[in-house]
């Protein structure tokens, strides 16, 4: 998946935005809680995002996904090869990344996020 293709599948989610840190990292966020990272000046498909605990390691065991720098403990992956995940299966672990986060944000930001969609 490259970088439009990301930033389309994430920004579809409710209450999703993007903002640039750490001066060259697109960030997508939803409640301020990080759901997934790239940067559009990489190759296509590098991408970092949260994953569920239990699949950290069935993903890192993969050719092609890693621990994310700095992320890890916090069980977030790093895509670096094109071959790692099919669209499909990227835009689904960006769902599940977008959920975990959503899940984390307070009972009264989750109404108002539904609310707005």
């Amino acid at each position: 998946m490259d970088f439009e293709s990301a930033k389309t599948v994430c920004l579809t989610f409710p209450g999703a935005t993007q903002d640039l840190k750490w001066g060259e990292v697109t960030v997508f966020s939803v409640g301020g809680k990080m759901f997934a990272a790239t940067n559009a000046d990489l190759p296509a498909r590098r991408i970092s995002f949260k994953v569920d605990d239990d699949r950290f390691l069935e993903l890192t065991d993969r050719p092609g996904i890693i621990p994310a720098p700095y992320m890890a403990r916090l069980k977030w992956v790093y895509t670096d090869d094109t071959r790692a995940l099919s669209d499909g299966e990227a835009a689904q672990l960006l769902r599940r990344s977008y959920e975990l986060a959503f899940a984390k944000l307070t009972k009264k930001l989750q109404r108002e996020i539904g609310e707005a969609a």
